[in-house]
């Protein structure tokens, strides 16, 4: 039974109705493209996608790579797909027509990127890693560095990796030990070692461009004292020809649960004289730099956790419309035919979380895509400010919920099932294992909890907070016109309030006693999250009951919005009622164990 890769309809659904993305139109970058050449954009990626990628998913889990000491070998399969997605040009899509890009604005480039996720997630990572550290070195790298680095990665001579972790120092990035030296020529010598570099060796490019966060000896301690250095697996003469073999060497690849075909590496930066690298920008400015590529990472990992919630949502329902076992209780003639799985209320509701989480989950990260667009190209600097305040905010809730609730969706389909969904020949259970590395990628749910709570919230004096409120507002008193849409706002407005309420009593915590302010943040993360994806299942309902009013002809797919929509204010959000008890008198429960009492 094959799976289709997302859903055409849904994803024209979101781009077009609930972002209404053909808006960007109107902006001078992109008043030469059209819908046409959107959707001619993503048609491609999905073409690519189902040929090249959809093909080896299975077998690229099955055959991971391997190393023997001196040359990494991936499945052939993983060489074609990545010469097939640079060759279209995904790349240098979101670049400039001068760059040699498509100049797509980045939610049609985050969409067309979907498809790819969607047929493996592990082929494709190598594509977002290379766009990210590319992005990182267009911002922020050297007009030499641009020239000397990025045609080579824009067109898949070469990839990218960022080279963050180290082995006593996971999360902690202001103890890193990594030291950069400078020399005489200008360039610095990098000594030490770095793991769970995903991409950090493997064949299918002529080079890999790793960034490095060390410390120049004699900076300050902690995180001001990072910098940020270029270091490719191969130099790169000042004309983009490649020059001899870096000091950067292999130690090993690590072998995980999922993501299997994406290689995870440990690193030697040193072994011999030091590696060479090349300071990108000022010296101890490093992490705000690496800021960048991080946090798109994490809302390209939420993503991608959506992502393979719904995959496994796609498969999960087709194998309920197809699978006969049991009848309904109130038929009690044996001799009946059995009905299809999908007929049972209790796997329907299997479904339907699903729906909610993949769905919901989709349309956050493509929000999030809307806004990093927003604050680039947005018509006036308030609208670009404003939309900067916003993401700033939503970025821990972006990469974190999906995390959960996507990983969560597959669960629920390995139960829709039932014993087929433990089984190598069906694919839920990758999906499974595949996203579960999610809620530790680029940061643990501890992590975005306290970031969203101990900076995000009240930084600028809460700006970004009141924002996101008042967009909330706003689309509860239009969802509160319409009959369809009423009830649910109300459900929302009734928990929005106490959500407020708590952040307010919490900062006032958090001004006298961070420590336990914060011990709790994972919790408030999660009601954070309750009530954005509210917010989106919100939105998607208005456009749906709005649809339904003009006499459309696709009324199931919209009623299974609003559906979709009930289930989630009237089952998931009311969770956040006892969460919120929890936060409102500051429980020391956890805060209080102690080591010796385990």
């Amino acid at each position: 039974m094959d799976t289709p890769l997302l859903n055409d309809r849904d994803l024209a659904f979101m781009l077009y109705e609930l972002l209404d993305t053909q808006t960007l139109l109107g902006r001078e970058r992109y008043s030469e493209h059209s819908r046409e050449v959107f959707d001619a954009t993503l048609n491609t990626a999905k073409t690519v996608a189902e040929k090249y990628f959809a093909n080896h998913n299975a077998r690229g889990d099955a055959q991971e790579p391997q190393f023997d000491g001196k040359n990494v070998t991936l499945i052939p399969e993983t060489k074609a797909a990545w010469d097939a997605f640079a060759d279209a040009g995904f790349l240098a899509a979101h670049h400039s027509f001068e760059e040699g890009g498509l100049q797509m604005p980045e939610v049609i480039l985050r969409a067309a990127m979907a498809y790819f996720t969607a047929a493996n997630t592990a082929t494709a990572g190598y594509g977002f890693l290379t766009i990210g550290a590319a992005n990182l070195i267009h911002t922020f790298g050297s007009d030499a560095q641009k020239q000397r680095f990025l045609p080579a990665m824009l067109d898949g001579r070469a990839s990218g990796t960022m080279a963050l972790t180290e082995p006593g120092q996971g999360s902690a990035l202001a103890d890193i030990k990594t030291t950069a030296t400078p020399t005489s020529d200008g360039s610095y010598r990098i000594v030490g070692n770095k793991m769970y570099i995903s991409g950090g060796d493997h064949p299918l490019t002529e080079n890999i461009i790793h960034l490095v966060l060390a410390k120049i000896k004699g900076a300050p301690a902690g995180a001001g004292g990072i910098s940020l250095f270029i270091v490719p697996k191969f130099l790169v003469q000042e004309d983009g020809r490649l020059g001899a073999r870096n000091d950067v060497v292999l130690a090993g690849l690590l072998h995980k649960m999922g993501f299997r075909n994406t290689t995870s590496t440990v690193l030697n930066f040193g072994e011999k004289q030091g590696a060479v690298g090349y300071l990108v920008g000022e010296p101890h400015q490093g992490l705000k730099y690496m800021f960048q590529m991080m946090n798109e990472a994490r809302i390209g990992v939420g993503a991608g956790a959506a992502i393979l919630g719904y995959q496994g949502f796609n498969y999960s329902l087709r194998y309920a419309r197809q699978r006969p076992q049991g009848r309904l209780p109130s038929n009690r003639d044996a001799s009946s035919a059995q009905v299809n799985i999908i007929e049972h209320a209790d796997v329907r509701r299997l479904l339907l979380a699903q729906k909610a989480y993949a769905e919901g989950g989709l349309a956050l990260c493509l929000y999030a895509s809307s806004l990093v667009e927003e604050t680039r190209t947005g018509t006036s600097k308030t609208a670009r400010d404003e939309a900067l305040s916003l993401l700033d905010l939503l970025t821990p809730v972006v990469k974190s919920w999906p995390s959960k609730y996507g990983l969560k969706a597959n669960d629920n389909a390995i139960q829709v099932l039932g014993g087929a969904g433990y089984m190598r020949e069906y694919p839920v259970e990758q999906y499974l294992r595949d996203n579960r590395l999610n809620p530790i990628h680029e940061g643990t749910e501890g992590i975005q909890g306290l970031d969203l709570l101990g900076r995000k919230v009240p930084q600028a004096r809460m700006a970004g907070f009141q924002l996101f409120t008042q967009a909330i507002e706003q689309t509860l008193s239009q969802a509160r016109a319409h009959s369809l849409t009423a009830p649910l706002a109300e459900v929302l407005a009734k928990h929005l309030a106490p959500f407020q309420r708590t952040t307010h009593n919490l900062m006032g915590l958090l001004a006298k006693e961070p420590d336990l302010a914060l011990a709790n943040a994972t919790v408030y993360l999660d009601v954070f999250g309750h009530i954005t994806v509210s917010w989106m299942w919100l939105k998607q309902a208005l456009v749906a009951a709005r649809a339904l009013d003009n006499g459309t002809h696709e009324a199931d797919f919209y009623q299974g919005k609003l559906q979709a929509a009930r289930y989630y204010l009237h089952w998931e959000l009311p969770a956040i009622e006892a969460q919120l008890a929890l936060l409102d008198r500051h429980d020391a429960t956890c805060y209080q164990m102690q080591d010796a009492w385990f």
